[in-house]
């Protein structure tokens, strides 16, 4: 499957979260054009909106290296450290992920129904085979980083955890960590402190607090993608 078929593929597949749309139509102006239709914006639901995410998971700098921070920065249609891409094998399930040896069974047994995806770094739409990720098994407070996509254990599988808030799916979700190894806290996408006044304020994993009725919103998150 091409690219742009798999990214297209992922989208739609997190689109059916739920039977509703998880994931919004983003303005023309979030991602360079030569990524265009193939990127998509993972955002805070602490501060923005599908309409207006103010600020999108990018990585730091545009630099495409292993151990690079991805952090929360303003969308552009210029700077291509914001163009991610996400792929997924087969239908973009955890049990998919597991079937391709990027997650461990104990991962599987918990999540294996609910979808999941890689982020990709893809500047000016070109794939790096870098994605988003954790340089180790998820631990408290570990920031985010590129890693090679390919690295197994769960360490850039992304898991749209829906299950663990009910009340704000599909539309806001926890993104949990597919290398958790805490299945009732599990390791999940946070940020703290404003991005518009932090140099580098970098989404780090944080155990999940307040499932499955009360998650903080800077856990919970929302993504767009083009048309």
């Amino acid at each position: 499957m091409s690219i742009k078929r798999k990214v297209l593929a992922v989208a739609a597949m997190l689109i059916m979260v739920g039977g509703v749309s998880t994931v919004g139509t983003r303005s023309a102006s979030a991602a360079t054009p030569q990524c265009g239709p193939n990127c998509i914006q993972i955002f805070s639901a602490k501060f923005g909106t599908n309409a207006n995410p103010n600020f999108v998971e990018t990585v730091f700098q545009g630099v495409a290296r292993v151990g690079q921070p991805t952090i929360l920065a303003r969308p552009s249609s210029s700077n291509p450290a914001g163009d991610l891409i996400a792929t997924a094998p087969g239908a973009g399930l955890v049990s998919d992920f597991f079937a391709a040896g990027l997650v461990s069974a104990a991962v599987n047994q918990h999540y294996g129904n609910l979808n999941a995806a890689q982020i990709e770094y893809a500047p000016f739409g070109k794939p790096t085979g870098l994605c988003a990720g954790l340089a180790t098994t998820a631990y408290q407070n570990e920031g985010l980083t590129l890693q090679p996509c390919s690295t197994p254990g769960g360490t850039t599988v992304w898991i749209i955890d829906t299950a663990d808030s009910p009340a704000t799916a599909p539309a806001r979700f926890p993104i949990v960590s597919g290398s958790t190894t805490d299945f009732t806290h599990p390791f999940a996408m946070t940020i703290h402190g404003n991005p518009a006044h932090k140099r580098l304020p970098q989404i780090k994993v944080q155990r999940l607090r307040g499932n499955p009725d009360h998650v903080h919103i800077s856990q919970l998150w929302g993504a767009n993608v083009s048309n």
